[in-house]
């Protein structure tokens, strides 16, 4: 199935000259993708940005339109559509991410790199829609972030946070 989508997209380039180089471009960046996670569900690869140095593990799905930096992701991870996940997020076996579930990583914009925060996600943990967790947060072992919470404390294991300021319930 791989293959048949790399030539479906050969097929894009031919018949889109005006825009040759970017569909190349893309082409290569999804040939990149799919090549390095053939255990990953993507759905409709084209549509997301995914880094060609992300570490995802077997069984994890992707839906479309996320953005995931150079990161971390165990396997059997539910990710679901538009969820960012930038440079500096560590994510367990056996999570699920939302939609539009928001990761952080630079709590002072623009900073250097220095200055990022380390986001872990450990194993069995869920983050509802929406969602936005700020950097340096450790979510716990099965614990649970609510939809629309914004995280600025960690959640130790099995807790689960609501609200914005999260609070626990």
């Amino acid at each position: 199935m791989n293959s048949q989508l790399i030539e479906l997209l050969g097929k894009v380039v031919v018949d889109l000259k005006s825009k040759y180089y970017f569909v190349f471009d893309l082409l290569d960046r999804v040939r990149k993708v799919i090549n390095r996670h053939e255990k990953v569900k993507l759905y409709y690869p084209i549509l997301s940005n995914i880094s060609p140095n992300a570490e995802i593990g077997a069984g994890t799905t992707i839906h479309t339109h996320c953005w995931i930096g150079d990161v971390k992701i165990g396997t059997n991870v539910k990710i679901q559509a538009f969820a960012f996940i930038p440079e500096g997020v560590t994510i367990g076996h056996n999570v699920f991410i939302g939609p539009h579930v928001c990761f952080t990583n630079d709590k002072n914009p623009p900073s250097d790199r220095k200055e990022w925060g380390k986001t872990i996600v450990e194993d069995g943990a869920v983050i509802g829609a929406n969602a936005t967790i700020l950097p340096g947060i450790t979510i716990g072992r099965n614990a649970k972030v609510g939809a629309g919470a914004v995280d600025t404390k960690d959640v130790t294991t099995k807790q689960f946070w609501v609200g914005n300021p999260a609070t626990r319930i």
